[in-house]
């Protein structure tokens, strides 16, 4: 099992991230990210689910058109462990990497009539 990240271990994992912060009154650290449209927010969205279940660590997130909003806990630890920031890293990676998506397709609009 992960162990709960605390002291300077825990300063020193957090400050490697860029746009984290730690959510008030519980263990767990908290991004929004916001893309262009709800098509490039989904695609990370799907992108980042196959990293998080590859590495059986799941975040918990919501998303409304284009915001992600992601908070990360390792919750048999009781918080914030290396694999919060492991994970942390693997999405702000992605968020910069992922193609945006285009539904340029002209037979599109059909299908949505």
């Amino acid at each position: 099992m992960a162990q709960k990240l605390t002291g300077e271990a825990r300063a020193a994992a957090l400050a490697k991230l860029i746009g984290w912060s730690e959510v008030p009154g519980r263990d767990a650290i908290t991004k929004q990210f916001r893309f262009d449209d709800f098509h490039h927010a989904f695609g990370f969205m799907a992108t980042a689910a196959i990293v998080a279940d590859k590495m059986n660590h799941h975040p918990e997130w919501t998303n409304i058109y284009n915001k992600v909003d992601i908070t990360l806990s390792t919750h048999d630890a009781g918080g914030v462990t290396e694999l919060d920031i492991m994970l942390a890293e693997a999405m702000d990676k992605l968020a910069t990497t992922s193609p945006k998506l285009s539904i340029g397709n002209p037979g599109f609009q059909g299908m949505m009539s």
